[in-house]
């Protein structure tokens, strides 16, 4: 009798399986799909998933290699579970080996054993106790680490030593040495700290009434799409509803588009449950990922909260799953494998019959139509919670108000009265450095990357220029390179000059910059969000990081510069995103007691998107743009595929999408339009060439189905060799 034949899924960019025979002496019963795997794969052991069990190949009988090893005794994921990645294989037509690599942390990745071991800790010995303050007194780092250890006697983690000291790995070591302070093995997850004492919120008719609908719902698949304004109380929604799916037994998976920008989040669930919360992000150590992998896995961690990556964690017994934010582009992942975390999260709510919850203050135009259509139910919350008032908006016509290092008069005047009458004011801006170039007053050069046809951000605080593409940095030059000029001149603004304007302005006043480069130390962004929150600060300066998430109760003012970056993209999405990052900053004013204030700078104050988001509201303006979107063909009245193609060889991009559009036409297949091939809107970047190639149908099916016979057949050209390219199914960037 023949052998099976295992198909294993291995990290390769090729879209196939692998046939491989069973490791030798091995028990056919205890091969099971699921299981990982070692194997031969050129000259090198890799490892991969075994996805199915047949009894025959194409493959000749001489060319088939073993297992070298199995390395799990039961699967990683339940059927329903690897149903999902194989769904997601085909629908994104994505390489199996890759997507399912995805779902794997990467200590599983790399063969080690599924069983966590717990987290180190490190703490003072008795001998580290009985030591002097300040000891050793030649040594600052190690006294320094030394204290800080005997004040928490059990113990810190080195995440929490990152967020606190910059460097501590060496001076650690030499206490070890010394044996004044040693290791242990704690549980990976932290303790429950739930005060079921704890006082909650009195709940409006609307909030009630969402919970309810769910519940109600009874087993099975449902999708919702609970659609409020911001402060109305999404999250205490999101919380009674995983209540009631914990009383009944079963676990909650909640996603959030960006887990460092929503710590209060994570802080209230942790108050709320009297149980362990798994916790999966990028921030992880690879031990501390695996261990609240595998604690949702085994059905230790009732509640789940993670990123978009931590849609496809293996749960024993999955109850619900939440999409906080579901309209963020940051559930898009936007290289190699390009899927969608909150796409991914509705199919896995079907292929578990569980519900659904989708929220946000700004739903994304295509939940919208969902709901229109009645695939999605929309649970709407049309008031803030408790007192709080919706913040009014208004427009500084900037074409008649001169500004002064990008802040208007009335804006800073505005500014004056709010922190006079003790509140908070919040300055968006969403751009990052001093000002977005530099110039030459002499010749009219400017700041541009070698590298991408961008320019070069001017940082004055360090003195650099970056590029924030390619991360390109170079020192400020002291003349211009073309005409050796003196004359340079920072043009525009970045959140660095707007501080600096500000603290000139204020000098008394406290004031945060919160961006990306103020926050890069771990553990940064909570400690200026103590500031804030402790009042110490009174200004906030700050990107979208600001947008996303907070709640900042003495916030009374925002003010909105540089609002019309986006009004004039040729993105059809653009608008989109503008409208909602403008409703998601403003949403941060008048959260409590006190009215909020919102105003936006701006040279097109009759602009229809802006005197819409201030007439009326988001609703109504995002019916406008679902009826531009249905007359003008644009997604979700058709489907998009994007082909993408990148070389440092200028022809090579264009060359290989013309052979793939040809082909694409031979398939003759009716309903899908096949454009011709672009460069990229930013067509260097990071030294390669860019291009793309899209593909548009009405009928999702149809454009799968050419999808599906296509992209093997790109793999063998002979042009796809001089490039890098990628498929981008339902692409959220046209760029």
């Amino acid at each position: 009798m023949p052998e099976p034949v295992l198909r294993i899924a291995v990290p390769s960019p090729l879209r196939r399986v692998f046939d491989y025979l069973p490791p030798g002496g091995a028990a056919l019963e205890t091969i099971i799909p699921g299981q990982r795997v070692r194997v031969p794969f050129g000259k090198r052991q890799v490892v991969g998933v075994l996805v199915e069990v047949v009894d025959h190949t194409d493959v000749p009988a001489g060319r088939l290699k073993r297992v070298t090893e199995c390395l799990d005794r039961e699967p990683l994921w339940s059927d329903t579970e690897r149903r999902l990645l194989d769904w997601a294989v085909d629908y994104y037509h994505h390489p199996p080996g890759e997507v399912y690599q995805t779902a794997l942390p990467v200590l599983l990745r790399q063969g080690r054993v599924a069983h966590a071991t717990g987290i180190q800790r490190y703490r003072a010995s008795e001998a580290g106790l009985a030591q002097a303050e300040g000891e050793p007194r030649r040594a600052p780092k190690q006294a320094a680490l030394l204290d800080r250890l005997r004040k928490t006697p059990e113990g810190l983690t080195a995440e929490a030593l990152t967020a606190e000291f910059d460097t501590w790995r060496p001076a650690l070591a030499r206490l070890q040495e010394r044996g004044w302070v040693e290791s242990l093995e704690g549980p990976c997850l932290p303790a429950p700290q739930a005060d079921p004492e704890g006082e909650r919120p009195l709940l409006n008719p609307p909030q009630e009434a969402a919970i309810a609908a769910v519940a109600d719902h009874g087993e099975g698949f449902g999708a919702f799409l609970v659609d409020g304004v911001t402060g109305s109380g999404k999250t205490e929604v999101y919380l009674g509803m995983i209540e009631r799916t914990l009383a009944a037994g079963r676990q909650a998976l909640v996603l959030v588009p960006e887990i460092g920008l929503t710590p209060q989040l994570i802080d209230r669930f942790r108050r709320r449950f009297p149980v362990p919360i798994a916790v999966l992000h990028s921030g992880l150590s690879d031990g501390e990922r695996l261990c609240a992998w595998l604690a949702a896995r085994d059905g230790n961690a009732p509640v789940v909260i993670g990123t978009r990556s931590a849609v496809f964690t293996p749960m024993a017994d999955l109850g619900i799953i939440v999409v906080d934010e579901e309209h963020d582009p940051s559930f898009k992942q936007q290289d190699g494998f390009r899927y969608s975390g909150r796409d991914v999260a509705v199919m896995r709510a079907r292929l578990s019959n569980v519900p659904v919850v989708l929220g946000s203050a700004t739903p994304s135009v295509e939940s919208l139509h969902n709901a229109q259509q009645g695939r999605y139910r929309p649970l709407v919350l049309p008031e803030r919670a408790g007192t709080a008032l919706h913040p009014d908006l208004h427009l500084i016509d900037i074409r008649h108000n001169p500004l002064t290092d990008g802040l208007s008069e009335p804006l800073l005047k505005a500014a004056e009265r709010h922190i006079a009458a003790d509140g908070q004011v919040l300055i968006f801006l969403n751009r990052r450095g001093y000002s977005p170039t530099l110039f030459c007053r002499g010749c009219r050069w400017q700041s541009s990357c070698e590298r991408c046809d961008a320019r070069m951000v001017y940082y004055a605080g360090a003195r650099r220029l970056r590029c924030h593409h390619c991360g390109a940095d170079r020192p400020l030059p002291t003349e211009c390179p073309e005409c050796a000029s003196v004359d340079l001149a920072p043009v525009g603004q970045g959140t660095e000059r707007v501080e600096e304007s500000l603290r000139g302005r204020f000098p008394e006043v406290g004031l945060v910059r919160i961006d990306r480069d103020s926050t890069r130390r771990k553990g940064a962004m909570g400690d200026l969000l103590d500031e804030v929150r402790g009042g110490r600060a009174r200004i906030l300066v700050g990107t979208q990081m600001l947008a996303k998430g907070h709640h900042f109760p003495e916030v009374t003012l925002v003010g909105i510069v540089g609002a019309d970056q986006g009004l004039f993209s040729a993105d059809f999405r653009a608008a989109e995103r503008m409208a909602q990052l403008i409703i998601q900053v403003a949403g941060r004013a008048g959260r409590a007691e006190r009215p909020g204030e919102v105003l936006i700078q701006t040279e097109f104050p009759e602009h229809p998107l802006l005197s819409g988001l201030v007439e009326h509201d988001y609703g109504h303006l995002a019916r406008g743009l679902l009826d531009e979107r249905r007359d003008t063909g644009w997604p979700p009245f058709s489907h998009l595929a994007l082909l993408r193609a990148e070389a440092v060889d200028r022809d090579a991009p264009l060359a290989f999408l013309e052979e793939a559009r040809r082909l694409a036409v031979d398939f003759g297949l009716p309903g899908v339009e096949i454009w011709d091939p672009v460069p990229a809107p930013m067509e260097k970047r990071a030294g390669r060439v860019r291009a793309q190639l899209l593909l548009q149908s009405d009928q999702r099916s149809t454009l799968h189905r050419l999808l599906a016979g296509w992209t093997p057949q790109l793999e063998g050209l002979k042009t796809g060799r001089r490039v890098r390219w990628s498929l981008d199914v339902d692409p959220g960037e046209m760029f």
